[in-house]
């Protein structure tokens, strides 16, 4: 048996200008630009969308994002939005 050694890449959170933020995301393709969009809104509301009387709500947002990310990871991966993305939703 062939033992395989995997190594995870380090994920450091670096801290980007806005400026440079801005510029960077001038520069996608308008798709994507509203896929960004999108899945940023869906996955605030998401957030924001507490107790069992959202469930249908949640429903719809989670079909938005996942046609946004589908978009999006067609672009590029790194792009999609992750469960771990969400704010103040940690699963």
């Amino acid at each position: 048996m062939e033992v395989v050694e995997v190594i995870a890449r380090v994920q450091v959170e670096v801290p980007v200008p806005d400026a440079v933020a801005l510029l960077a995301g001038r520069q996608l393709p308008a798709r994507v630009q509203a896929a960004v969009a999108d899945a940023a809104e869906a996955a605030r509301l998401y957030a924001a969308c507490r107790g069992p009387q959202y469930a249908e709500a949640r429903q719809l947002l989670e079909a938005r994002l996942r046609v946004a990310n589908k978009t999006l990871a067609a672009h590029n991966p790194g792009l999609v939005v992750r469960w771990r993305n969400l704010p103040d939703l940690h699963r």
